[in-house]
């Protein structure tokens, strides 16, 4: 068997069908994965997206986890609906384990998987020493005759938003939809209906070739069938996900709401119900969000990465976190996971008490910033580390002369230096071989003097 450590990823196990995920991989996987699992619990609830491949995956999957679990079938849903089954009991069933099935928002060839143990992410070391083990004594593939049982946690999930947000029946704002042929239209669709909600859904058909536009909201060329289209119609709220609908993009008519822009708003939301919010960044964010958020609640930075994110929430007992790229996580009336539909009825709730007009002149209101783009270098995968490491020796020691006052340097994740008016961030991203860059200031002169000054640092 030839086992690709590469696929064995930060945050998940993620590679190419056929390629790197072959039957004996995901075969072991499973065996592996289900021995750890039953240590703390007989069963796991397994979903998959609407990847051409996904149901394969499934097959091989399962009869590696029923050597040692009671495999229960959630069939074609969003990931947040496998987070659901292990925080709620599903027809009388409780499930502490899950495995989504996802390549998210990958190109139509990658897929992978999603793991939570015991409601808590399996990430980080623990996917490493799964890999460890896997090639070690790999197994050779054995097909299991027993079937899994179907459990429908998708209809738990709807019933489960519908008396949640009850209050949001006969929403008075038409909204127009862009699910990018992924499967959170099965997720949201029925909850809407039942609320009496007047919507338009573009490409809501689950599709995993994804032939209208690639399901990734958080880039702009993503979101301009759905721009069109609310400007067509003059329709003014326009809500965007991604292939799992784990991210959400908010469209009002001038303006696109990045993560750490709703996690203003939602936190200013929760100060009016008498919370003083505390809420986790990632490093990405804006320093005007954590300035903002710092002035009537409390905001913490943390690393990127949806797994770190929900670790930290739990941790602290935050209230709400968010990533730029829109995972949004609600400890808030809710289990702390990621998951944008959920998200998209909380942003409903806040545009039944402020229209788009009044959200647009909150955003306006903030202290400006020039904000660019999130820019990635490629670097070899062994290299990037190292390179970040380099950085931030060079920061502590003697700088060119004509380098900004540094007020604080941060390497929580990678290096973020605070300058006077803003901030640059380089990081290694844990998922490929890149550097992550953005950088922010008073105006694009003064951020492009932190990009130049940072990039001179680094030794590629």
């Amino acid at each position: 068997m030839q086992l690709d450590p590469s696929i064995f990823r930060e945050y998940d196990i993620r590679g190419i069908f056929g390629q790197n995920l072959t039957q004996e991989v995901v075969y072991n996987i499973g065996v592996y994965l289900g021995r750890l699992m039953a240590l703390s619990g007989p069963c796991v609830a397994v979903g998959y997206d609407a990847r051409t491949h996904s149901p394969l995956l499934f097959e091989w999957l399962k009869n590696g986890l029923q050597n040692s679990l009671e495999v229960y079938d959630l069939g074609l849903i969003p990931t947040p609906i496998a987070y659901f089954a292990t925080f709620n009991k599903i027809e009388g069933i409780s499930i502490p384990h899950s495995i989504m099935i996802t390549g998210s928002h990958n190109p139509p060839d990658y897929n992978g998987f999603k793991i939570t143990l015991d409601q808590q992410p399996f990430y980080g070391a623990q996917i490493q020493a799964l890999k460890e083990e896997i090639a070690k004594q790999p197994l050779a593939y054995a097909p299991s005759l027993s079937t899994p049982k179907k459990l429908n946690a998708l209809r738990a999930y709807h019933e489960y938003l519908i008396q949640a947000f009850k209050h949001l029946q006969n929403f008075p704002r038409k909204i127009a939809l862009d699910f990018g042929n992924g499967v959170g239209a099965l997720g949201l669709e029925p909850v809407l209906k039942a609320l009496n909600t007047n919507f338009d859904s573009l490409y809501s058909n689950p599709d995993g070739t994804f032939p209208n536009h690639h399901p990734d909201p958080s880039e702009e060329k993503n979101l301009a069938t759905l721009k069109a289209y609310m400007q067509a119609q003059g329709i003014e709220i326009g809500l965007a996900f991604d292939g799992d609908a784990d991210r959400i993009a908010l469209l009002t008519p001038k303006r696109t709401y990045g993560g750490d822009e709703l996690a203003i708003v939602l936190a200013e939301q929760m100060l009016k119900q008498g919370i003083k919010p505390l809420v986790i960044g990632e490093v990405k964010c804006s320093q005007v969000m954590y300035d903002t958020i710092n002035s009537f609640g409390e905001a913490l930075m943390y690393k990127t990465g949806h797994s770190n994110l929900k670790v930290k929430l739990k941790e602290t007992r935050a209230h709400l976190a968010a990533e730029m790229s829109g995972h949004l996580f609600f400890n808030d009336r809710y289990f702390g996971y990621d998951d944008a539909l959920y998200a998209a009825l909380r942003l409903l709730e806040l545009l039944s008490q402020k229209s788009p007009q009044e959200l647009e002149a909150r955003m306006q209101a903030l202290p400006y910033s020039y904000k660019t783009a999130e820019e990635k270098i490629n670097v070899p995968e062994e290299r990037k580390f190292q390179i970040i490491e380099k950085l931030k020796n060079s920061l502590q020691a003697p700088l060119p002369p004509n380098f900004p006052p540094i007020v604080k340097v941060i390497s929580i994740d990678g290096v973020r230096v605070i300058f006077e008016h803003g901030f640059g961030l380089v990081r290694a991203s844990n998922t490929t071989p890149t550097l992550v860059m953005r950088f922010e200031g008073k105006d694009q002169t003064c951020a492009e003097h932190y990009k130049k000054s940072l990039l001179d640092l680094l030794e590629l």
